[in-house]
């Protein structure tokens, strides 16, 4: 019998989990995200369930943990959201997602999809390296409401096309900003789409930013 570990807060949800999934795997289970890598290292699971809203807690950041982190990498993380939408989804498959499923669950699919991960090494398909660094930066462009700004930004991950960075502009998903790193001074690297937004912690918004266009120097090159 194989080993599934759930991190949801969702006390419902994980006896649901519990009701339709442990004929054919042992369920570990937290609703404390905070638990979640201790519980992987300890459990070795076949596979991950991982919401992504959290009180106090971004599913993000623990979905980067798992896929980064040398003795998780290889277990399959399979997002259980109630977020929907493509920018979404997209994001989480760039973090190293092996599957993103709504709620309400189809159980028939996730377990297919268990099944599929079972038979394969998984590899997690992350196209380039990401690393948690915090670099200050300066984004300017027009915001939600369609006025120019211009905000100090700090990012939490860097890879050599993009970044995830906390900034307090209100801005929308799609929008370009002009990108500047202020290390020394004010230097352009230049222009990037915003692929993702997440707003819990407002003022201060979290955006995951893609390069369309470098003309400076970047952190990872």
């Amino acid at each position: 019998m194989g080993k599934l570990l759930v991190v949801d807060d969702d006390d419902a949800l994980r006896r649901l989990m519990r009701l339709e999934l442990s004929d054919t795997y042992e369920i570990i289970d937290s609703g404390e995200p905070e638990q979640g890598l201790a519980l992987a290292l300890e459990h070795r699971p076949d596979a991950i369930l991982l919401d992504l809203r959290m009180p106090k807690y971004s599913g993000y950041e623990l979905l980067q943990t798992f896929t980064s982190f040398s003795r998780t990498q290889m277990i399959p993380v399979i997002i259980v959201s109630g977020e929907v939408g493509g920018q979404t989804k997209e994001h989480c498959k760039q973090l190293g997602a092996a599957g993103y499923f709504e709620k309400p669950i189809d159980f028939d699919a996730l377990r297919a999809c268990l099944t599929r991960s079972a038979k394969t090494l998984y590899t997690p398909p992350r196209s380039e390296v990401r690393v948690r660094l915090r670099i200050p930066l300066k984004l300017r462009g027009t915001d939600s409401h369609g006025k120019k700004f211009s905000e100090f930004a700090s990012t939490e991950n860097v890879s050599q096309s993009g970044f995830l960075c906390g900034c307090n502009a209100d801005l929308a998903a799609d929008s370009i900003v002009d990108v500047y790193l202020t290390t020394s001074g004010e230097e352009f690297v230049g222009k990037a789409r915003l692929v993702h937004i997440d707003s819990r912690g407002a003022p201060v918004r979290r955006y995951g930013c893609t390069f369309i266009e470098k003309i400076g120097p970047w952190v990872l090159q």
